[in-house]
């Protein structure tokens, strides 16, 4: 039986492994140093309030109780990050793209970093000045 993370620092430490990112969600891998097979699920609010994001957790649970035991990476940490959508999504269809990333992660493959992504909010950038100064 696959053990939970629980610390913060797991899964920081996951998010600069392998990432697989699919419409309703993120799967991240990393190899743990022989800890076993660990997940972790991480849903934030701005997926939703906290009926939402519970739902979205107990769906994400089902699915990796299902896949890990026989697609899991031995001694490697696997997160499911949530995405906007992923609720509404057919379960049978995110079965189908978890077992893909899963086998995409055994390979080795991965989705490219999209970079730091700017902060939001109306800022400007360092050195604009005002119109008609």
């Amino acid at each position: 039986m696959p053990q939970i993370l629980t610390k913060r620092a797991d899964f920081l430490l996951a998010n600069k492994g392998l990432r697989n990112a699919r419409a309703g969600f993120v799967l991240l891998t990393r190899p743990n140093g022989g800890e076993g097979l660990r997940y972790g699920i991480t849903v934030t609010k701005k997926i939703g309030n906290a009926v939402i994001r519970n739902r979205m957790k107990r769906r994400f649970r089902e699915l990796l109780r299902a896949a890990l035991s026989e697609q899991g990476i031995p001694d490697h940490d696997h997160v499911l990050i949530g995405r906007a959508g992923g609720v509404e999504r057919d379960f049978a269809t995110m079965r189908e793209e978890l077992s893909k990333a899963l086998s995409r992660a055994r390979e080795g493959m991965g989705d490219p970093s999209r970079g730091r992504r700017p902060r939001r909010g109306n800022r400007k950038p360092a050195g604009a000045e005002k119109a008609g100064s």
